[in-house]
């Protein structure tokens, strides 16, 4: 009877234990997203008060409106949705058709271009904004560029040139190879015998099978393209109505460096969070079972 009592005292304890460890990571992940919001709703008296007033006694909802009202927020908006879900899109189509590619079918240089996937990953992406840039500055025939790549801009100042860099990922690539392994070579096989052609099989069959993994995939490449900076900042130097909202942002802090600007600064950061934690929200589900699933097989 004492073991027994013990066993179950030492599983209350182990359970108290392990919540109190995930509330307090979960508090510490939520703070600053509290004291973002709370930040925005200072005033600029409150700001500068010491000691630091945490809770505003007046809040200033009026800066919520004037991100949008003194700043170009929804042109940044429409530049964030727009090439976001561009770039999303296309990553879940060729990461897609790559990834069964490398899982089901049997080709020469197989195994080579899957180790090409895995060591590219090695590699940031900023290694490669000089040479993607001349590429896009000097593409032949491409805005007002002769056959020899010279005479106009290429694909600069447009928005091909912020998205195209990003139609493909070696990330992608291999997230959804390891989704496909799942899916039994068998199905594929009966398919194949009662007619199926090789794209009916891959967009009717195999395809709903890992909508998991694709949610998993758009939510990494939508929370990543949310908050690219360096590429969109180089590529829209010369055009700002090209600029996305955390582009925008992001030049606000020189331009702003008042302390009574700081609140819609943060303002401003608390509408670009919104998007993210909306889509995560709506496809949390489909991104757990997608983790769970896409560790089945290797």
């Amino acid at each position: 009877m004492a073991i027994v009592q013990a066993s179950h005292r030492s599983a209350i304890l182990w359970r108290i234990a392990k919540y109190g460890i995930l509330s307090l990571g979960a508090i510490i992940m939520v703070v600053p997203f509290i004291d973002m919001f709370l930040g925005a709703l200072r005033s600029p008296a409150e700001r500068l008060a010491r000691p630091p007033v945490y809770w505003p006694g007046d809040p200033q909802w009026i800066n919520f409106k004037r991100v949008f009202t003194e700043l170009p927020t929804l042109n940044w908006l429409w530049n964030s949705v727009y090439i976001t879900l561009a770039v999303t899109l296309l990553q879940l189509v060729t990461s897609s058709m790559a990834g069964y590619a490398l899982a089901k079918y049997r080709f020469i240089g197989r195994n080579m271009i899957f180790r090409t996937v895995l060591g590219a990953q090695m590699f940031p992406f900023f290694l490669f904004i000089i040479p993607i840039f001349f590429i896009l500055r000097y593409f032949p025939l491409a805005g007002g560029n002769g056959l020899d790549g010279v005479g106009g801009s290429g694909f600069l100042n447009t928005y091909t040139a912020i998205i195209l860099p990003f139609a493909v990922t070696w990330y992608g690539v291999f997230l959804m190879r390891q989704f496909f392994l799942t899916v039994p070579d068998e199905l594929i096989e009966a398919a194949r015998l009662d007619g199926a052609n090789e794209f009916r099989i891959f967009w009717q069959i195999v395809l709903p099978l890992v909508v998991p993994g694709l949610a998993t995939l758009g939510i990494f490449v939508f929370v990543y393209q949310w908050n690219e900076v360096i590429w969109t900042m180089t590529i829209t130097r010369t055009a700002p109505d090209l600029q996305t909202l955390p582009v925008g942002i992001y030049l606000l802090r020189g331009a702003f460096t008042e302390e009574a600007t700081k609140s819609l600064q943060q303002a401003a950061v608390a509408v670009s969070v919104i998007p993210v934690m909306v889509t995560f929200l709506a496809l949390q589900r489909y991104y757990i079972r997608g983790l769970m699933a896409g560790s089945v097989k290797g």
